[in-house]
């Protein structure tokens, strides 16, 4: 599926020449005229990335860039005619992912958008675990099996994600009692045992492997 983006920008020629050039190459692209348009937009459809200009009417970048990351860390490359570096700064500040002044080759935008669609897509996978027929959500913190939700606690995708960050190495109960549990919770390790033999049970895998006296790790089977 090809990528979404939205491009807010007022200056007629320069949002016509990026929204032609990004169709041309194969995106999907919607545009919004102003800063408040923009956020209706974004608002109403899914995009994977935001093309913003900082100057704005009715809302500027900064306004519209601090509505998006209320409710998404889609990423945002911010346009602007204005190269110091205040402007720079703010804008990383307000958590723009690049920026790029005018005047600017629609080829070197291109390049960038990729790289920035890119990086987000190898974040995004790092908060999925796919595994045959079972799909978790790390962020999300849910899991799927067959299509089907699959109950699982907090803290048992918690450890899955551990013992996936780990993959082929053995963790000691009391390796994964450090990362998962505060000090005050104090849990004995045996709560561990536990916790696998529920992930088993409930994703019906084998992956999960116990090394007799040391602890567990996950080893993906072929």
């Amino acid at each position: 599926m090809n990528a979404k983006i939205l491009i807010v920008e007022d200056e007629r020629d320069i949002r016509e020449g990026i929204s032609e050039y990004l169709s041309e190459v194969g995106y999907e692209v919607m545009v919004a005229e102003d800063g408040q348009e923009g956020i209706d937009l974004f608002k109403g459809s899914k995009f994977d990335l935001v093309v913003l200009d900082i100057m704005l009417p009715k809302l500027n970048g900064f306004g519209v860039l601090n509505q998006i990351r209320e409710i998404s860390n889609v990423p945002v490359m911010m346009l602007t005619a204005m190269s110091d570096d205040y402007t720079q700064i703010m804008s990383f500040n307000e958590k723009a992912d690049d920026y790029i002044t005018k005047p600017f080759s629609v080829i070197i935008l291109h390049k960038r958008i990729e790289a920035l669609l890119r990086r987000s897509q190898d974040v995004e996978n790092t908060n999925k675990w796919v595994y045959k027929d079972i799909e978790v959500d790390f962020l999300g913190f849910s899991a799927k099996k067959q299509g089907e939700s699959v109950d699982l606690k907090p803290k048992e995708i918690k450890l899955l994600e551990l013992l996936l960050k780990y993959k082929n190495q053995v963790l000691t109960r009391s390796q994964i009692l450090d990362n998962l549990w505060d000090i005050d919770e104090a849990p004995t390790d045996r709560v561990i045992d536990v916790y696998i033999k529920n992930l088993r049970k409930k994703l019906l895998i084998d992956c999960i492997v116990t090394v007799k006296g040391i602890g567990y790790k996950f080893e993906e089977q072929i």
